[in-house]
């Protein structure tokens, strides 16, 4: 087997090990709840 061969194939084992290692880390989402009620609107006096 040639030499480029040889690194290609150990280049493609690095890869194959470091992606299948380390689980990925889970994401956080927050999320805020809507108001319950609504602030009164200002629509003028006699409306």
């Amino acid at each position: 087997m040639s030499k480029s061969i040889k690194i290609l194939a150990l280049f493609g084992l690095v890869a194959a090990v470091a992606a299948c290692g380390q689980p990925a880390e889970e994401e956080y989402v927050v999320v805020e709840p809507e108001p319950i009620s609504v602030e009164p609107v200002y629509t003028g006096k006699y409306k």
